[in-house]
């Protein structure tokens, strides 16, 4: 193999597929990325068996080929080099050049037949949907996702076809975030699969060009597409909560809010916060709502926000994370509260979009 690729092509592919690999696996070849060539790119694959990672870069093959080379060494002696056109040369047992007109490298790689290979997808179901709508999904619920091992149905997202609709949900059982999208075209059939955290991770840092995603359906495995990615990996099994179920029916009175405003509030008032001591205390008053925090040993916040709100007054506590990570999402100038009784969730409630959030008790 011998191809010339720029250095900042090269930087950005490697970007987005070094993170799956592990140098920890009973698997040394998991640490390893392959690289081949196909055409007037340089593809570049990654995979730590649950997640598999392809990016494609353009570069001039001379010999085409493939090797396996060791991520973290690689990264770090292509980050370094000077210039921007970078040569990467094989040579007999596995040896790999790395070259510019004024610095070369020598260091082993591994035959290309020892990586593992990435599952295929025969007789799939393709579904399309744009970048953008899939990026806004992810950003407004991703967050809520479960980080604990032993809720491993709640470890990924929901996605939820039905018809022309699509469902996009998360939770960890204290708060959920479900995000609604209309397709341009119908499915024939209800789909429900569950996406690994860590693959939806992956993905939003793929993001930087607004085309087509194609989401292919295998068995027990999705792929998303896209021109010059690729990202595979296992679904999570099982039935996730009916969340339908414990989404609270709209309240009468609604605190309206600035939104930025609100998320300063809240962020002021959670530099106070303990693992011991975390709820931010919210005192609904009529067109006033008071944020305050009081840890003892360390000290008191106290801050009016100006709202719009005609209900009964209610104190509630919230762990302020919790608010923060919608709020800073959200990029609506205002939006509505609806809390009911300090014992009951909050929700945030648009046309196409729906958190709820369960309140904490105050010290």
């Amino acid at each position: 193999m011998k191809v010339k690729v720029q250095k900042e092509n090269l930087i950005s592919g490697l970007q987005k597929v070094q993170n799956i690999t592990t140098s920890k696996s009973t698997l040394p070849i998991l640490s390893y990325i392959l690289f081949n060539t196909e055409e007037n790119n340089l593809r570049i694959t990654a995979t730590d068996l649950d997640i598999g990672i392809i990016c494609k870069i353009p570069g001039e093959i001379m010999e085409s080929g493939s090797i396996c080379i060791p991520t973290r060494k690689f990264f770090d002696i292509v980050r370094e080099l000077p210039f921007e056109d970078i040569e990467i040369i094989t040579k007999k047992n596995n040896n790999i050049i790395i070259k510019n007109p004024s610095c070369e490298f020598k260091i082993m790689g591994l035959n290309s037949e020892e990586f593992p290979r990435l599952p295929e997808f025969k007789e799939s179901q393709v579904i399309k949907i744009k970048e953008e709508v899939l990026k806004k999904a992810l950003n407004l619920t991703s967050f809520a996702v479960s980080l604990e091992e032993t809720r491993y149905i709640l470890n990924g997202i929901l996605f939820y076809f039905d018809q022309n609709n699509l469902e996009v949900v998360a939770t960890d059982g204290r708060r959920l975030a479900l995000k609604k999208e209309k397709l341009p075209y119908s499915i024939d059939k209800e789909i429900k699969m569950i996406i690994p955290f860590k693959a939806i991770r992956e993905l939003e840092r793929s993001f930087n060009q607004d085309e087509e995603v194609l989401m292919v359906l295998g068995k027990n495995q999705v792929a998303f597409e896209s021109s010059s990615y690729t990202l595979i990996c296992r679904l999570i099994e099982g039935d996730f909560p009916d969340y339908q179920q414990v989404i609270p029916i709209e309240a009468s009175f609604k605190i309206k809010v600035e939104r930025e405003v609100f998320l300063g509030a809240i962020r002021r008032a959670s530099l106070l916060s303990t693992p011991d001591y975390q709820a931010v205390k919210l005192e609904i008053l009529k067109n006033k709502m008071i944020v305050s925090k009081s840890t003892p040993d360390i000290g008191e916040s106290y801050e009016e926000v100006p709202v719009e709100y005609e209900g009964k007054e209610i104190v509630i506590g919230f762990n302020p994370d919790y608010l923060i990570d919608v709020l800073k999402n959200l990029e609506d100038e205002r939006i509505e509260l609806e809390i009911t009784e300090s014992e009951k969730p909050a929700v945030i409630r648009k046309p196409d979009y729906i958190y709820i959030v369960l309140p904490m008790r105050l010290g």
